[in-house]
């Protein structure tokens, strides 16, 4: 059975082969096997169990050695990605950089890694926010929230967040409402372990987000301008369409599909991967720049803070199958002792504009006192609000609901 943990072998077993396996796993760790299912995306492919457990779905994803990071471009940036560049360095008035050059700068190094297999919960997860009922005694001792609930109730808005307070948002049913916990990272670890869980390490969650891929993005080196992305719309026509990036990927997994959402990883301080927090968008740096931290070999940002933000961090709870090494039973984590440091996004990168690329903003509170009609208002992890530069000379609109 340990060999056939790993994706060489695993991929070559029979679906009756598999479905034993499986069933073995799920019996191991008390979850309930929901059936095989292949998934298909970007050139890789993986037929494997989807698990749940607490009302929460698990897909076995099989280990492997796999090459991680980045340094050149595989096939070569399309058109599309390399003009949107050439609009912003005429736009900021910068001299041309060559793009390989000016990527790899966020970029985490190339190394070889063996990444052992795992149960992964194939959605993220919110932190920080507790759903709660109306008649919560916790609402009642404030009094101002529920003078802003009552004043939302008659609005036609879909939901109010009282900035890291308390958030209500219409239902089918009436109301749901939420009461803000502050957590800080080692919480949410500890808590984690309690429940026979963890969270990847940034070089798991590179394989999990990449399956190994030596392009920029799984499917290629450039952005695919066809592909409906939170924050950028085209047309009227995209309403209703999936966004792309949100669809399972080729091991069943909604990964790194939005910057806004920072990605939690578990490493030696509070560490994020998929997102920047918004940081290049709001910056103005259009689609791809924006994107750019969604690649999986983008460099994993070490937070300075210990606090969770619940608007705008999130966890995937991961169990690692054990595997025989020496006669006994043993887990694989490889994690990223130092890829970057303290992390870094574009904004952060020398050789950028007075002011960098915020040109000047001053950084930016909640406004309003904190309190906001929509989660993600178009403002980044920092506060910027969005930066008043066009987001591409694609005709994309950028979307702040």
């Amino acid at each position: 059975m340990n060999s056939k943990l790993f994706r060489p072998q695993f991929n070559e077993m029979e679906p009756a082969g598999k479905q034993a396996l499986m069933e073995r796993l799920a019996a191991r760790y008390d979850m309930a096997f929901r059936g095989l299912h292949t998934f298909d995306r970007w050139g890789q492919s993986c037929t494997t169990g989807i698990f749940e457990k607490d009302g929460r779905e698990f897909v076995f994803v099989p280990g492997d050695t796999v090459t991680l990071g980045w340094d050149h471009f595989a096939v070569g940036l399309n058109r599309d990605s390399r003009e949107e560049l050439d609009y912003l360095f005429r736009e900021w008035e910068m001299e041309p950089r060559d793009p390989e050059e000016l990527i790899r700068e966020s970029m985490a190094p190339v190394r070889q890694v063996r990444i052992g297999p795992m149960l992964v919960g194939r959605k993220l997860e919110e932190l920080c926010w507790e759903p709660v009922k109306l008649d919560d005694p916790r609402l009642a001792t404030h009094p101002d929230w529920l003078k802003e609930f009552r004043d939302f109730a008659w609005s036609d808005h879909v939901s109010l967040e009282l900035h890291q307070s308390a958030r209500i948002e219409r239902t089918k049913k009436g109301f749901q409402t939420w009461i803000y916990n502050h957590t800080d990272y080692e919480e949410l670890l500890d808590r984690l372990e309690q429940q026979g869980l963890s969270l990847p390490t940034a070089d798991e969650w590179a394989y999990l987000c990449g399956g190994g891929c030596r392009t920029l993005f799984p499917w290629g080196d450039g952005l695919d301008y066809s592909m409906r992305l939170h924050w950028f719309e085209d047309t009227e026509e995209a309403e209703g369409r999936p966004y792309d990036m949100e669809e399972p990927n080729f091991f069943g997994l909604s990964i790194a599909y939005d910057p806004y959402m920072r990605e939690v990883v578990k490493a030696a301080r509070f560490t994020t991967c998929g997102g920047d927090g918004g940081c290049n968008i709001c910056g103005g740096l259009g689609p791809f720049l924006g994107y750019l931290p969604c690649s999986p070999h983008c460099k994993p940002e070490v937070q300075e803070d210990k606090e969770l933000n619940g608007d705008y961090d999130f966890y995937r709870p991961i169990i690692r199958v054990e595997v025989v090494q020496n006669g006994t039973c043993q887990t694989v984590e490889r994690g990223t002792t130092d890829l970057c440091g303290h992390g870094h996004s574009l904004g952060q990168l020398p050789h950028l504009p007075p002011g960098g690329w915020h040109g000047g903003t001053e950084k930016a509170g909640r406004g309003d006192g904190g309190r906001r009609e929509t989660r993600r208002a178009g403002r980044d992890a920092d506060g910027h609000g969005p930066h008043p530069l066009h987001p591409a000379e694609r005709g994309g609109i950028l979307r702040t609901d």
